[in-house]
């Protein structure tokens, strides 16, 4: 019976944080538009970030906004591309495709090297609205601007 009793009072114990977690992570869904994916949140708290380090001036702010609005449209079209290529090549390997693995290898290769070129441009574009004290002070954190090994959140370039 006691056994009964601390194994049910395991089970409890084991449980709420579970119960939790999946409340928390329905409230943040629900909470944030479009779900955990929040393209205008992400720019927001990139532009929060930057004007903590760097005190931004307004008409910065809204350039800095519009440039990370047209870069989050540029990469959406290349995650699309790669997600299709990934998965056309991933069709290729199971059919022995030698001819397509190729091609689609290089196209893969292709969209990358356009991401990275979009992403550094965008860099580029921020640092030019800088004045000569910010760029200074950016150049000590470049995961401001989105630097670092392979941009925001690191090597992301590869098989998936």
């Amino acid at each position: 019976m006691k056994k009964l009793i601390a194994t049910g009072l395991l089970a409890a114990a084991l449980a709420v944080p579970a119960v939790h977690a999946q409340s928390s992570d329905a409230a943040t869904a629900t909470a944030t538009p479009g779900g955990r994916y929040n393209p205008a949140g992400m720019i927001d708290h990139r532009i929060n970030q930057m004007n903590a380090v760097l005190t931004l001036n307004s008409a910065q702010q809204t350039q800095i906004r519009s440039i990370l609005t047209s870069e989050q449209t540029t990469e959406s079209g290349f995650r699309t591309s790669m997600k299709a290529a990934h998965t056309n090549l991933k069709t290729a390997i199971q059919n022995n495709d030698t001819a397509s693995i190729e091609t689609l290898s290089n196209q893969i290769g292709t969209i990358t090297g356009q991401s990275i070129a979009s992403h550094a441009k965008t860099q580029a574009a921020i640092y030019a609205l800088l004045s000569p004290e910010q760029q200074t002070k950016a150049q000590q954190f470049p995961e401001l601007l989105g630097g670092g090994p392979g941009g925001p959140g690191g090597f992301r370039h590869g098989p998936r």
